[in-house]
C-alpha cells in the first residue's frame, strides 16, 4: 500500500455518507482541496458515494474514471452499521455462550439497562422504562458445556458435542451469523476459537464473531453485547463494503480502500469488514479529527466541535488538543466497548420536522427527519413536512438559486405554505413570526447541548473556540455561540465536508490491548513483558502496510482503578519502551489527577490500593496531512462579492429586515463582512448576526467574532 510514500503521484479522496448527503474530499500534495457533494441514496448508499466522487470531479474538470484513474488511496466512512442496527435490518443472529449465562445478553447491565441510553423525559419515570429489545432474542441463545477461569486455566473441557448440538439448534431456526462469548475468554481463547472451527465445518457461509478477538476484555454483559452487535452487522457490511469495492473498480480504481473507525483512526477494508462494530459513529470521529487538524494549523488546542448535517446535530469536545474518548459507548441503548471518540448528539439537523404536539400545541423540533428523500419541502423531491431547512428558508437565510452550486433550486413558496398549514396556523401565529420562533428554540436547543458537553463538565466554553460544521450549523452557529459567550467562531472552508476532510487528516490505526490485572506498584519488568510483545506485533503489521519505521508512532496506557471498583480509568504511560522505573511511578501520580479530574477533587484515595487492570497499545501510521499554504491577505473590503440585499431575521428585531448577501466564491482572504448578513456558497450557508463580523482568513476559512 505504501500510503506515507508518493504523495505527489495521485490523489487521496475520501467519502463520508450521511443521512441527507454524501460528501467528498479530494487532495494531493501541492495543491487546494477540493470538494464534492450529492444526495445520499438509500437503501443503496454505494450509488451515492460514486455520485459525489462524480460531483468533485466535475469541479476539478474531469470526469468520475479520469479523477479515479488518477487517485492513490480513496477513504471511506459509511453509517452502514448504525443504519442496520436502527432499523433491526441485520443478519438472523444466534449467540453461543457458557451454560449457565444464556441471560448475560438479556439482564443487560442490571436496572441501569432499563434507562441507560433513553432521553430525559423517559428517565424520569424509571418504572415505566424497559430494556431495549435484544438483537438475539433468547431462543435463539445456545448455553454449551465449558469452564475457563479468571487465570485462564481450563476447568472443564469444552464439550463439543453440545457445541454441534448448539450450532445445529441455532442453524433449524435460519441464523446466518453466530455470535461466540464465552466466560474468560480474553485470558484463554482457546474454547471460543474451537467453536468458531465447528460452526464453520458445519454452515462455512456463516459470519462469526468471537469475543476474544471482537471484544478482549472484563465484563460480561458489554462483552456479550459487542460481539453480538458485530455478529449482527458483518454481513451487511461485508455486502455494502464489496459493493463499493466493486464500483470503484468498474470506474478505474485499483488502489487500497481504508474505512474509518469510531475511535478516529483508518484500517485496511478487510478488516473493517471482520470488525464492523468499530465503524459506529465513524463519521462523527473523523469530523472531530478534521477539527484536531484544523485546529493544529491555527494554533487552537481548546475546540469545541459543533456538526449540524441534515439529521443530527453533533458536539465534542477537544482539550489541549487532545481529544476525548466516550466512556459508556452506546449505540440504540446497546452497550459496546469498542474504543470511539466522544461524541454527543441529538436529532436536530437541517432536515428534522418541525411538527406541533396536538393536545399541548407545543412546537417539537425532531427527531424525524426527511433525510434526502423526500427531504424538505423546498427541496420540491416530494417533501410534505416542514424541516429547519424550510425555516432557514422562510426567515430569508436560504437563496434559492444557489444550493449545491444552483443543481437543486429551491421552492421557498411551497414551504411557506405547508409550514403556514402544519406548523403557524395550529400556533396561531403567522408564517415570520412562527419560523423566528422555531429558529429560536432551535438556537437554544443546540446552546443547551454544547452547555452539556463543557459547563456541566466544569469547563467554561468561553474558553473555547467554536468550529462550525456540517452544511446546516452556519445557519445557527453565530446565534447560539453568542448565547453561550464563544467568542470566536471558525467556519472551516471545508465546513460542509468536515466528516470526509477529516479522514483525509486521519491516520492508519490499530488497537491492541491484554488483561493482566496486577496490584500497583508494578515493576517496568512486568510492564514491559506485556508491552514489548504488543509493540512488536503492532510494528509488523504496520510494516506490512506500507509505512516505514519513521512513519510509525506508538502510544501506550493503562487502565486503572481502586481497587474493588468496577469502573477503571484510561492513563497515557509516558515514554518509549522499554518503560522505566520513574514512568510506572508517574503512572500512578497521573492515574489519580485523572481520576479527580473526571470524580471531583479530593476523590483519588491512594490507601484503598490501585489495580493495573487492561494494558493498551494504539499504534499509528502516520499518513500525509492536507497542507494548503495561506494565502496573501487583500483589502477588508467585501464589496465585490456582494450580489445584494433581502430581508431576513436579524436578532434583536421582531421582524424580518434587510441583510446583505454575499457570495463566498468571490470573497478573498482578509475580506470583511459585517452583520447583518449571509454568506452563501455552493455546499453550505452562514450567518452573521449584528454585532458581530466574519473574516476571510488565509486559509479561507470564514472566522466570526463579536464586532
Amino acid at each position: 500500500m505504501e500510503p506515507a510514500k508518493g504523495a505527489q503521484s495521485g490523489y487521496v479522496v475520501a467519502v463520508d455518507v450521511g443521512g441527507t448527503c454524501t460528501d467528498c474530499v479530494v487532495f494531493r500534495e501541492g495543491e487546494p482541496v477540493h470538494v464534492g457533494k450529492s444526495f445520499s441514496t438509500p437503501p443503496d448508499f454505494a450509488h451515492g458515494v460514486m455520485d459525489s466522487v462524480r460531483s468533485a470531479a466535475s469541479g476539478m474538470g474531469t470526469d468520475l474514471p479520469g479523477l479515479l484513474g488518477s487517485t492513490r488511496l480513496f477513504l471511506h466512512g459509511s453509517t452502514v452499521v448504525d443504519n442496520t442496527l436502527f432499523t433491526r435490518d441485520g443478519a438472523v443472529t444466534g449467540l453461543i455462550t457458557t451454560a449457565g449465562f444464556e441471560d448475560t445478553l438479556l439482564i443487560t447491565r442490571g436496572a441501569y439497562g432499563r434507562w441507560s441510553g433513553q432521553p430525559e423525559d423517559v428517565i424520569k419515570h424509571p418504572v415505566a422504562t424497559d430494556r431495549p429489545l435484544p438483537l438475539v432474542p433468547r431462543e435463539r441463545i445456545e448455553g454449551i458445556f465449558e469452564r475457563v477461569d479468571s487465570k485462564g486455566e481450563v476447568l472443564e473441557a469444552l464439550d463439543e458435542q453440545s457445541v454441534i448440538r448448539a450450532v445445529d439448534a441455532l442453524l433449524a431456526q435460519g441464523v446466518t451469523a453466530f455470535a461466540v462469548c464465552l466466560l474468560w475468554s480474553f485470558r484463554n481463547p482457546a474454547h471460543e476459537q474451537r467453536v468458531r472451527e465447528i460452526i464453520a465445518a458445519r454452515a462455512p457461509q456463516a459470519e462469526v464473531s468471537i469475543s476474544c478477538e471482537i471484544a478482549p476484555v472484563p465484563g460480561e454483559y458489554e462483552r456479550t453485547s459487542t460481539t453480538v452487535i458485530n455478529a449482527y452487522a458483518a454481513r451487511v457490511t461485508r455486502a455494502y463494503l464489496d459493493q463499493l469495492g466493486g464500483l470503484l473498480r468498474e470506474a478505474a480504481y485499483h488502489g487500497p480502500l481504508l474505512v474509518m473507525q469510531g475511535y478516529g483512526g483508518l484500517v485496511p477494508v478487510d478488516e473493517a469488514a471482520r470488525r464492523p462494530v468499530g465503524m459506529i459513529e465513524c463519521g462523527p470521529a473523523a469530523g472531530m479529527t478534521g477539527s484536531r487538524h484544523i485546529g493544529s494549523v491555527l494554533g487552537e488546542r481548546n475546540i469545541i466541535a459543533a456538526d449540524m448535517g441534515g439529521t443530527t446535530f453533533k458536539v465534542g469536545v477537544i482539550r489541549d488538543g487532545e481529544l476525548d474518548y466516550a466512556r459508556e459507548p452506546m449505540v440504540d441503548r446497546y452497550h459496546y466497548v469498542a474504543a470511539k471518540l466522544e461524541v454527543v448528539s441529538i436529532g436536530a439537523g437541517g432536515g428534522s420536522i418541525v411538527s406541533v404536539e396536538p393536545h399541548t400545541r407545543r412546537p417539537r423540533i425532531g427527531p424525524r427527519s426527511a433525510g434526502s428523500r423526500p427531504g424538505p419541502v423546498c427541496y420540491g423531491r416530494g417533501g410534505t413536512e416542514p424541516t429547519l431547512t424550510d425555516v432557514a428558508a422562510i426567515i430569508g437565510y436560504m437563496d434559492p438559486t444557489t444550493f449545491l452550486g444552483g443543481s437543486v433550486p429551491l421552492d421557498i413558496d411551497a414551504a411557506r405554505r405547508v409550514f403556514a398549514d402544519k406548523v403557524a396556523r395550529p400556533l396561531g401565529m403567522g408564517v415570520d413570526e412562527a419560523a423566528i420562533g422555531i429558529y429560536r428554540i432551535a438556537s437554544a436547543q443546540l446552546s443547551d447541548l454544547v452547555r452539556n458537553v463543557t459547563v456541566e463538565r466544569g469547563l467554561d466554553p468561553r474558553d473555547f473556540v467554536l468550529h462550525a460544521f456540517g452544511g446546516s450549523c452556519g445557519l445557527f452557529a453565530g446565534a447560539f455561540a453568542r448565547e453561550l459567550g464563544i467568542r470566536r467562531v471558525v467556519v472551516p472552508f471545508t465546513a460542509s465536508v468536515n466528516c470526509a476532510y477529516g479522514m483525509v487528516a486521519a491516520d492508519v490505526v490499530h488497537n491492541y490491548s491484554v488483561v493482566q490485572p496486577m496490584p500497583a506498584p508494578a515493576s517496568a519488568q512486568a510492564v514491559n513483558a506485556i508491552f514489548e510483545p504488543m509493540a512488536a506485533k503492532a510494528r509488523a503489521q504496520l510494516a506490512a502496510e506500507g509505512f516505514a519505521p519513521d512513519r510509525i508512532a506508538l502510544e501506550y496506557s493503562v487502565d486503572l482503578r481502586y481497587r474493588r471498583q468496577v469502573h477503571q480509568v484510561n492513563t497515557p504511560l509516558k515514554g518509549a519502551l522499554p518503560v522505566s522505573a520513574e514512568a510506572c511511578t508517574a503512572l500512578l501520580g497521573d492515574f489519580e489527577a485523572l481520576y479527580e479530574q473526571r470524580y471531583g477533587r479530593g476523590s483519588a484515595f491512594r490507601a484503598a490500593g490501585i489495580e493495573l487492570v487492561n494494558f493498551r497499545l494504539k499504534a499509528s501510521g502516520r499518513m500525509a496531512r492536507p497542507d494548503s499554504p495561506p494565502e496573501a491577505l487583500v483589502g477588508e473590503s467585501p464589496a465585490a462579492a456582494q450580489t445584494g440585499e433581502r430581508l431576513m431575521f436579524v436578532e434583536g428585531e421582531a421582524k424580518l429586515a434587510p441583510g446583505r448577501i454575499y457570495d463566498f466564491e468571490k470573497l478573498h482572504p482578509g475580506n470583511r463582512i459585517a452583520g447583518p448578513a449571509v454568506v452563501h456558497s455552493a455546499i453550505t450557508t452562514v450567518v452573521v448576526q449584528p454585532g458581530q463580523a466574519a473574516q476571510l482568513d488565509a486559509w479561507r476559512n470564514l472566522v466570526i467574532a463579536a464586532s
